[in-house]
C-alpha cells in the first residue's frame, strides 16, 4: 500500500515551503483586488501578477507530487484498473469534498446577495465549466481545480490503455505518456493561435487561455517530468539542484524582465504569449523544485500549517471572505487606515475560515481516506 502523504512524518518540509509560498502569492494578488480593484498602478500589477504564478507553482507541485504517486504504482506493479480504480477514489477524496461544500455555499451566497446564477450552473458539478471555453463569473478560482482533476485522469487513462498495448509498465511507458501529454496539450496552444488570427476587440488572453483545460493540463505534466527525474535519476536530481535553481531563476526572471523591458502584450506577441509563455513559466518553476524537494526537516511550523489549509485556504479567500466583504463594504472613497482594517479582517477571516474547514471537514475526510489503505 502507499503511504499516507498528509500526516507530518512523511511531508517534506520544502514543498510545504513551496505550497505556502503559492498560497501567499494568491492570498496577496487577491489582497489587491479587494483594496485597489480598478487601479492601474505597476506594483499592484506586479503583485497580481505573482498572484497567478502561484497558480502555476500549485500545478507543477500537484503534478510532481502525483507523478510520483503514479509512478510508485508502476514500480510496485499496481497497474491494473483497480488500482487506478484506488488512485482515483484517493484523489476524489482528497479533492471533492471541498470542491463541492464551498460550490454549494457560492450558490447560497449567490441568492442571498442576489447575485447571478450561471445559466448552466450543472457544468459545475461535473467540472465542465471551463473545458473548451472561458468559464462564467462565479466561482471563478474553481477554473483551476478542473484543470487539475482532468489531468488527475488523463494520465492513469493513458498508462491502463498502454498496459493493454505493451502488456506491461515501466518507467519508460510513464515517460511516453507524459511527453504524449505535453506535446499534445502544446499543440493545442497551436490551434487556439490559429483560431485567433483576428483577435476580436473582447479577448481577453487570460480568461480564453490560461483558465481554460484544453490548453493547460500540460502545467501539470511538467511535473510529471520532474517526478521521472527525481525518482529514477536521485543522484543526478540532488547533485545538479543548485545549477537548476540558478538556472530556473535566470529563466524565469529573464523572461519576465524581456516582457517587462519591451512591453509585450498578449493581443500584440500572440504566438509567444499563446503557444510559449506558460509552457516556459512551467518550466522555470520545475527547475527550483531540486532544491525544494531536497530540503527536510523534522520540525513542524507555521509554514508546514499553512501548506496543510492551503487547499482550504484556496477556496474560501476569494468567493467566500473577498467577494462577501466587497458587498458589504465600499472602499473606492475609503481612507488608508479603513483599508487596512479592511485588508487586515480579509487575511484574518481567511485563515480562519481555512483552519475551521481544514480541521473540521477536510482533515476527517482525508483520515477516513487513509484508512481505507489500512
Amino acid at each position: 500500500m502507499l503511504k499516507a502523504i498528509t500526516t507530518y512524518k512523511n511531508r517534506v518540509f520544502g514543498l510545504d515551503v513551496v505550497r505556502a509560498v503559492a498560497i501567499l502569492l494568491i492570498l496577496c494578488s487577491h489582497s489587491t483586488i479587494l483594496l485597489f480593484p480598478n487601479s492601474e498602478a505597476v506594483v499592484l500589477r506586479f503583485i497580481q501578477f505573482f498572484g497567478t504564478i502561484g497558480v502555476d507553482i500549485f500545478f507543477v507541485l500537484s503534478g510532481f507530487l502525483i507523478g510520483t504517486i503514479l509512478i510508485k504504482h508502476i514500480e510496485s506493479n499496481r497497474t491494473k484498473p483497480k488500482h487506478f480504480l484506488q488512485f482515483w477514489i484517493r484523489r476524489w477524496l482528497r479533492t471533492l469534498p471541498n470542491y463541492y461544500l464551498i460550490l454549494l455555499i457560492n450558490i447560497g451566497l449567490a441568492f442571498f446577495y442576489k447575485n447571478e446564477i450561471p445559466n448552466q450552473l450543472y457544468k459545475y458539478f461535473f467540472f465542465l465549466q471551463n473545458v473548451f471555453d472561458e468559464m462564467p463569473d462565479f466561482f471563478t478560482e474553481s477554473w483551476s481545480l478542473t484543470i487539475e482533476e482532468f489531468a488527475y485522469l488523463l494520465g492513469p487513462i493513458l498508462l491502463m490503455l498502454f498496459a493493454l498495448i505493451f502488456k506491461n509498465l515501466n518507467k519508460w511507458m510513464f515517460l511516453l505518456m507524459t511527453t504524449l501529454v505535453i506535446v499534445y496539450f502544446i499543440v493545442n496552444k497551436l490551434i487556439f493561435h490559429n483560431s485567433y488570427t483576428n483577435i476580436p476587440q473582447d479577448f481577453n488572453w487570460s480568461h480564453s487561455l490560461r483558465k481554460v483545460v484544453f490548453t493547460r493540463i500540460d502545467s501539470i505534466y511538467f511535473g510529471f517530468l520532474g517526478a521521472f527525474i527525481s525518482y529514477y535519476y536521485a543522484q543526478f536530481w540532488s547533485k545538479t539542484k543548485w545549477f537548476s535553481f540558478g538556472f530556473g531563476s535566470v529563466l524565469f526572471l529573464g523572461l519576465h524582465y524581456f516582457i517587462y523591458k519591451n512591453q509585450l502584450q498578449p493581443n500584440q506577441f500572440s504566438f509567444f504569449f499563446n503557444v510559449w509563455y506558460l509552457p516556459l513559466v512551467s518550466i522555470s518553476i520545475l527547475l527550483f523544485f531540486p532544491v525544494f524537494s531536497t530540503w527536510k526537516t523534522k520540525q513542524v511550523n507555521f509554514v508546514t500549517k499553512i501548506s496543510l489549509w492551503s487547499y482550504s485556504l484556496y477556496l474560501v479567500n476569494y468567493s467566500i471572505v473577498l467577494l462577501t466583504l466587497k458587498h458589504f463594504v465600499s472602499l473606492e472613497h475609503s481612507s488608508i487606515l479603513f483599508k487596512l482594517i479592511i485588508l487586515i479582517i480579509f487575511w484574518i477571516a481567511s485563515f480562519v475560515l481555512s483552519y475551521i474547514l481544514y480541521a473540521y471537514f477536510e482533515r476527517p475526510i482525508i483520515e477516513f481516506r487513509d484508512n481505507l489503505n489500512k
